[in-house]
């Protein structure tokens, strides 16, 4: 597997070597991957909760161009 990183990336990397962390820059990629894992998994079991809450919940009687409007208006 060959993967690129910015610049921004390579100097993230190198400063948590350098912090004494981590030991090589894969554990650097599978520790950052780790995280991404758990925190994407955290807002798709928040988003799913609260699309749930929304089909479970009372109807509203507004309209979707009256939703959309008050939106627009920042309301």
């Amino acid at each position: 597997m060959n993967i690129s990183f910015t610049e921004k990336q390579e100097r993230y990397i190198a400063s948590q070597l350098e912090s004494g962390d981590f030991q090589n820059a894969s554990e650097v990629v599978r520790d950052a991957l780790r995280l991404h894992e758990l925190f994407r998994n955290r807002v798709l079991e928040e988003l799913r909760h609260e699309i749930n809450k929304g089909w479970d919940g009372p109807a509203s009687k507004r309209m979707v161009k009256d939703i959309i409007r008050s939106k627009a208006a920042g309301k």
